[in-house]
């Protein structure tokens, strides 16, 4: 018996320092020396101190900053050690009263109550971390955040623009616009 478990314990060990320990810090060390920042986790800074990630979204609720898309995530909002989305479908009736109430609370914050709420600024992406919305969620609340810090429309609408990025490559992907960019852009507007 001890011949044969000696040799399957020893092989155990070399298999897991083996892909446990010496593959997973190959990987990052490799993943480090050529995406250095991407590995560090994609941290933005602002004045030597780290405020986000362009990576994951923030709860932004100030009628002042752009808002993001929900996060479905718990216990608390955009929370990535709890990725995944609410697995609601569109008939289910907590996602059509959870929408309702994301309407509501964009109209009660000062939108247009006649304009067509952008889809993303009420149904959460699949991750419940994405940090963009799309242009046309980025207009709609340009109204309440020119008014919330008492700058003209025109000035604020540039800023969305100026932040708008295009589809990768010209072609793949939609236009999207990352909120923790634009609102540290409008911060640093006086």
């Amino acid at each position: 018996m001890t011949s044969l478990l000696r040799p399957a314990l020893v092989l155990f060990a070399l298999l897991a320092a083996l892909t446990g320990l010496l593959y997973p810090l190959a990987v990052t060390g490799a993943a480090r020396a050529a995406f250095p920042d991407q590995a560090a986790g994609s941290l933005v800074e602002r004045d030597g101190r780290v405020v986000g990630s362009r990576l994951i979204g923030q709860n932004f609720t100030d009628p002042g900053h752009f808002w993001g898309r929900p996060s479905a995530t718990a216990p608390t909002p955009y929370n990535a050690a709890a990725s995944g989305g609410s697995n609601l479908g569109p008939s289910n009736p907590a996602l059509v009263e959870a929408v309702r109430g994301r309407i509501a609370a964009l109209r009660a914050a000062g939108a247009d109550p006649m304009a067509a709420v952008p889809v993303d600024l009420v149904t959460a992406s699949a991750s419940g971390l994405d940090p963009h919305i799309s242009p046309a969620a980025a207009r709609y609340q340009i109204g309440r955040v020119a008014r919330a810090r008492g700058l003209p429309p025109e000035r604020v609408a540039a800023l969305v623009e100026r932040h708008t990025e295009a589809p990768w490559a010209g072609f793949l992907g939609t236009p999207r616009v990352d909120v923790l960019a634009l609102n540290l852009a409008l911060d640093a507007t006086r």
